[in-house]
């Protein structure tokens, strides 16, 4: 594609990702300013008033803030006492109340129910609601209350990260109006170079901007790489009396292998709405492994078909989560920037919570964006300030006390559970030394070494789901004549998939794909399968990004506004 000339536009701080980390640190910001401006109107406190001179931004990739959020979700309720301790009172979308909770062990055809709750799955306190919900509440309130100094630009994905020399000085978003081939079409917007004093990552997990960051600043350096699960979530219309509202039921063992860790959840929403979803560690071994299958299996167990005969599936999503813990957490700040939420790693795994988290790592961010603006000094060493604010906080105190949570499960999953409770019971998270993990994908193996491949439950369309009848329910669309965001490089390497990864591991990427992108085709008769990539299906969850044993799928932001539509999730 030909050099564009691109608008700049200024802000003084800019959130990337509008999830709950974000929004949170937008508002507590903006609170922080005002209430810091009114004091010294009153005469109340000494000092200098801060001015923005362009304000504090806000990006999103949907179409909407919340059409990308997903989670199980049973939120501690923690973060957003602190962030707006009248939360209730300002209607804050809570769907139950948990008023029940039970963790089985299954077996292929039965279960056996834990007779005590683990402390990590104790949600006496907690709130089940709905991730999308909870991001179009939080901008609401923004909206509401900090219209004058706070925008959300929805439809604006980040492309690229914007430097002089080591130092982060904003965002590239990405253009509108270009062809599969590269060329511009009639409607063709470019993207806009954002330029912040303060720019503040909250994308999620496995962030497009992140994940250039972190190795260029080398934010890991001395840390664990990050390890990641793959969450397959449908939402059901189920009969009344079949579990009671704010019912959480969690379950481990089959279908998982005994060596792979995972498993499922079960939130009832309201007398008839259930939230039900299955987790999937990504440091498998076998390349037919495929978390969607793995979903689909499970709901075929006694017990929970049980539970959604004469009911219907109303939604599907799909997302990764972040399963290393403190020693996987990057180092959170460098010159100009800072990171937050699960681009941070700031989410407990042991207790399958991170949105108090989430909303906690915004304010701590907030926090010292504001002291540095009072400083007028963006340079590593203020914002530095993140780290200790963390550091002190019970954030960090969870976080630590959880720190080798997921290493305990790398072998086999009984012995894990046996460490965990050690852990939990006798020396408060284990040992004090960094314990090692290692990146997901360098545990699959080849065809060769992997054994039998696993076998799939074929879909009655009643209870279980083919993949394609899943997206569907998602509400996933992207404008089909736009570069395929799910680029193979480089480009030498670009026909690795159509022969040696075919030939080694069978395209792993047609099995661990919740979205049914990719697909092994035979072009023509009597000619090699081709894998072709189906981008338009994309749940934007980035399996694929994390899973490819060659490390060639590189996941970048599409057009604005394409992805899923999530309602109710």
């Amino acid at each position: 594609m030909a050099e564009v000339q691109r608008d700049v536009m200024e802000m003084d701080v800019l959130f990337v990702g509008a999830g709950p980390s974000s929004l949170a640190g937008a508002y507590h910001l903006a609170n922080l300013i005002k209430k810091h401006n009114d004091a010294i109107d009153s005469g109340s406190k000494q000092g200098r008033k801060i001015q923005l001179e362009n304000g504090i931004g806000i990006l999103e990739k949907g179409k909407n803030v919340g059409d990308h959020m997903l989670s199980g979700a049973v939120m501690d309720p923690s973060g957003i006492k602190e962030l707006i301790p009248d939360f209730m009172e300002k209607g804050f979308p809570i769907e139950s109340e948990v008023t029940g909770e039970s963790v089985y062990l299954l077996t292929e055809k039965g279960k056996f129910k834990f007779p005590l709750l683990p402390p990590t799955l104790q949600n006496h306190g907690n709130y089940i609601c709905s991730l999308n919900k909870v991001a179009e509440w939080l901008a609401d309130q923004i909206s509401k209350e900090f219209s004058d100094t706070v925008n959300i630009f929805p439809e604006f994905p980040g492309k690229e990260v914007l430097y002089e020399g080591d130092k982060v000085i904003g965002i590239r978003t990405g253009d509108k109006g270009v062809d599969h081939n590269g060329n511009l079409k009639s409607n063709f917007e470019a993207g806009v170079d954002i330029h912040a004093k303060i720019t503040i990552l909250g994308e999620g997990p496995r962030g497009s901007l992140t994940k250039q960051l972190v190795p260029k600043l080398k934010l890991d350096a001395d840390r664990n790489p990050q390890v990641y699960g793959t969450g397959v979530k449908e939402i059901w219309e189920i009969p009344a009396g079949r579990l009671k509202k704010g019912m959480v039921i969690h379950t481990a063992g089959w279908p998982l292998s005994s060596d792979h860790y995972g498993g499922s959840w079960m939130y009832m929403m309201s007398d008839t709405t259930w939230s039900v979803g299955f987790v999937s560690a990504l440091d498998y071994a076998n390349p037919t492994f495929d978390p969607h299958a793995a979903f689909t299996k499970f709901k075929t167990h006694p017990y929970i078909a049980k539970l959604l005969d004469g009911g219907k599936m109303i939604g599907y999503g799909a997302k990764t989560v972040s399963e290393g813990g403190y020693w996987s957490m990057p180092k959170l700040y460098a010159d100009g920037v800072l990171l937050i939420g699960e681009s941070g790693g700031f989410i407990n795994i042991s207790r399958l919570k991170g949105i108090h988290l989430a909303i906690k790592s915004g304010m701590l961010a907030a926090e010292a964006a504001f002291e540095a603006l009072q400083k007028q000094d963006y340079s590593e060493s203020t914002l530095k300030r993140f780290d200790e604010l963390f550091r002190a906080s019970w954030a960090c105190h969870e976080l630590w006390g959880s720190r080798n949570w997921r290493q305990n499960f790398t072998g086999s999953f009984y012995s894990g559970m046996i460490k965990a409770g050690m852990q939990i019971y006798l020396t408060n998270g284990g040992t004090k030394k960094r314990t090692l993990l290692h990146v997901d994908y360098e545990h699959m193996k080849k065809k060769s070494e992997s054994g039998t491949p696993i076998t799939k439950v074929k879909a009655d369309e009643t209870i279980t789901f083919e993949k394609l009848t899943d997206v569907y329910y998602s509400g996933t669309k992207h404008e089909e004549n736009q570069p395929c965001h799910l680029v193979i490089q480089p480009d030498d390497l670009a026909d690795i998939c159509n022969t040696r990864c075919k030939e080694e591991f069978g395209n792993p990427c047609q099995h661990f794909c919740p979205a049914q992108v990719y697909n092994m085709i035979v072009p023509e008769e009597g000619k090699p399968s081709q894998l072709r990539i189906d981008f338009s299906n994309c749940v934007h969850c980035k399996t694929c990004d994390i899973a490819d044993p060659y490390q060639v799928i590189n996941w970048v932001t599409p057009e604005g506004g394409g992805g899923p539509i999530y309602k109710n999730m």
